[in-house]
């Protein structure tokens, strides 16, 4: 019977009548609710009427995860060979190989397969500093400018395997260069490039990158950025290096021995080079990130996994559809560039924005202009930026025309109630869905995030809340056992594998195993503590182990120890997190002295401000720097860090057990001290 007739017929039954057609358009409204479509569907589970919904897909991907990797890598990515072994993996052993036997370039993937169906749309917009000055690139310019780079690497002698060092602003020449590398079968390692001489000199040892890209200057926020300067003092370090090319940002500076101008080298060869064939398990890049033990990790991806990976969550998180415009304004430095900037878009075949500039240059409005002038369907940035801009108020938003937005991302750090519901109704005008996401360097893509969902599914604010396909979050309590139910909180653990893990610290598979697998073994271990919420939604209540998270930047505190420890009045120091407004988290050093320092200990402070600077990066400063007697240390010689958050917090009541302290009066010290220079929170 049609529905309007069955309701008139109720309807003839008087008031009984009535309570029945209640009845029956609330179970109409619970069958709708029950069967919505896919935020974003996919074309290959269609004709299965048993994956239809979020929620049998989801099942699906946990319970058959071979057939779901196997079938989108198969319908998403192009291979020279399809692959015999879908996966290899034991979570226990940390061993993680996927589609073995499969062969395939993640340059041919980004940008050969587009040029036959769109090689004249563009790919890249290069949004530079200049305010209102942008550059487009399309996909069949991008090719030129990748095979020219690739057959200049070659003829310099850069073989598959080898490491080249990318020490560049985000800018077309740095993508090229980065799908240079895999073209060839080199492994790029991007370094962010504003780390100091030192961090770089490290980087590059570690991964004894033989090349060096770099440019003569960089230029952000109305500022010139010395890089070549920089990479020539740390290329002084490293003998390993046997070659920089340098790009022409600014036209400064000269070319010493060992360089060779990217622009007049490229100008040279041919643009057609011939891909290099890769196995699935293959390197495609490594990416330094911040170790609690103070040396940063390299961490290693493969070409298959990651490629399908990073596709499947760009697309299918933000619902991207063909012919928008992607603004993810991350630096290429870091893993959320790597993903959402390059790989991630330019798989799916999008447009992607490089964004050179900083979020208030020349003001508060810089997004918001960019976003009406460049129509852009997506934008992707970090809560830190988005406190920021709050706090210039919404002139700088709403004089800009923002209706072209649909998605709303975040990255890099919990996103708090009041940036959230200011990016929805003032940025988005209450029209967007605001996708708060949680994802890290070794997980390679977005882990935990609203969407994707059933279309209209309710999104929460402060928390990522739902797994993506085949991830299956784990709360595990300090004895290593899992936290069943809800409205519960646990170390944040993943119990699947997935293509886009990590395969390794570059050098030091001990290393990796320990951090991430050895913890609790049979899980992922993320180092992020979390909350399964009454309804079963996931909240990230922030870093369990010695690493903060400054502006979405992961800084072990063992770095920054161990620059200040190299003062010569310091005896030693310790390092911890607080809350910040603006940065979410902020960097407190207690230090202290040997005996007594006749220095001035503001002109002290600056000086070890200005060491941090150096040697790591000016995000690294600590924002607080307390000198103290002494520091709380068990008896065994432990400091006891929790007691320093409690003081960096201003919670000194909360200091719980101190009895295994060797000297107790050093927290009352260090709490007398740190209210008299810092005053206590009312």
């Amino acid at each position: 019977m049609a529905w309007s007739v069955h309701c008139k017929s109720m309807l003839g039954r008087g008031l009984a009548g009535l309570r029945r057609v209640n009845d029956l358009k609330v179970a109409a409204c619970s069958f709708l609710m029950q069967h919505r479509t896919l935020s974003t569907k996919f074309p290959e589970f269609q004709s299965n009427p048993q994956l239809q919904t979020h929620d049998q897909i989801y099942k699906f991907s946990l319970e058959n995860p071979d057939q779901f990797w196997s079938t989108l890598a198969r319908s998403r990515l192009q291979w020279s060979t399809d692959f015999d072994t879908i996966k290899d993996c034991d979570i226990n052993e940390g061993r993680i190989r996927w589609f073995l036997g499969g062969q395939l370039n993640a340059s041919v993937n980004c940008v050969d397969r587009h040029l036959e169906t769109h090689g004249d749309s563009t790919a890249l917009i290069w949004e530079k500093d200049e305010p209102g000055t942008e550059e487009h690139v399309t996909y069949r310019q991008l090719s030129q400018m990748v095979n020219r780079i690739a057959n200049m690497l070659k003829n310099h002698g850069v073989r598959k395997g080898d490491r080249v060092a990318i020490y560049l602003p985000t800018s077309p020449v740095a993508i090229a260069c980065m799908l240079a590398c895999a073209r060839i079968g080199a492994v790029h390692s991007v370094v962010f490039a504003g780390f100091s001489a030192e961090a770089l000199a490290g980087r590059i040892l570690d991964a004894e990158a033989q090349t060096v890209i770099t440019a003569d200057e960089g230029v952000r926020g109305g500022r010139k950025i010395p890089l070549k300067k920089v990479v020539d003092e740390a290329v002084s370090q490293c003998s390993c290096v046997k070659r920089v090319f340098v790009y022409r940002r600014t036209g400064e500076g000269n070319l010493g021995k060992n360089d060779f101008s990217l622009d007049d080298e490229m100008a040279k060869e041919s643009d057609i080079c011939e891909p290099e064939v890769m196995e699935s398990e293959e390197l495609l890049f490594m990416l330094y990130t911040s170790g609690s033990t103070g040396k940063p990790k390299g961490i290693a991806h493969s070409t298959a996994g990651y490629l399908l990976y990073a596709l499947m969550t760009q697309k299918h998180v933000f619902d991207y559809k063909v012919g928008e415009r992607f603004g993810c304004v991350a630096d290429i430095g870091w893993i959320t560039g790597h993903t959402y900037v390059v790989y991630g878009p330019l798989l799916n075949g999008a447009t992607t924005v490089l964004f050179e500039s900083t979020p208030i240059y020349p003001d508060a409005g810089r997004y918001w202009e960019m976003t009406e002038r460049l129509k852009l369907e997506h934008m992707y940035l970090a809560p830190t930026a988005l406190r920021m801009l709050l706090k210039e108020g919404d002139d700088f938003v709403i004089k800009y025309n923002r209706s072209s937005l649909r998605k709303l991302g975040c990255v890099g750090e919990p996103l708090n109630h009041e940036a959230f519901e200011w990016y929805r109704d003032v940025v988005g005008g209450g029209r967007c869905d605001v996708i708060d996401t949680w994802w890290q360097t070794e997980t390679g893509g977005i882990c935990i995030t609203p969407r994707p969902s059933e279309d209209g599914a309710p999104i929460l604010p402060a928390m990522p809340m739902r797994p993506f396909y085949g991830i299956a979050p784990a709360l595990v309590d300090q004895n290593g056992k899992e936290v069943e139910g809800n409205d519960v909180k646990g170390a944040l653990c993943i119990k699947s594998v997935w293509p886009g893990m990590a395969r390794t610290i570059y050098g030091d598979h001990p290393r990796f195993l320990n951090t991430y697998y050895n913890p609790y073994p049979g899980y992922y271990f993320s180092g992020d503590g979390a909350r399964r919420t009454k309804d079963g939604y996931y909240q990230i209540t922030g870093r369990m182990d010695d690493v903060l998270n400054v502006s979405g930047h992961r800084l072990g505190t063992a770095e920054i120890e161990d620059v200040l420890d190299d003062q010569e009045e310091v005896a030693e120091s310790a390092v911890v997190g607080f809350h910040h407004e603006i940065k979410g988290e902020g960097i407190y050093a207690f230090v202290v002295l040997k005996g007594e320092s006749d220095m001035n200990l503001d002109e002290l402070a600056t000086e070890l401000r200005g060491m941090v600077k150096t040697r790591i990066s000016s995000f690294a400063q600590p924002d607080k720097i307390l000198f103290t007697p002494g520091l709380p240390k068990t008896r065994s010689g432990k400091i006891m860090r929790r007691i320093l958050r409690k003081v960096a917090a201003d919670k000194p009541d909360e200091l719980g057990d101190t009895s295994t302290l060797f000297d107790p009066s050093i927290v009352e010290a260090i709490v007398t001290k740190h209210e008299m220079v810092y005053g206590k929170k009312a």
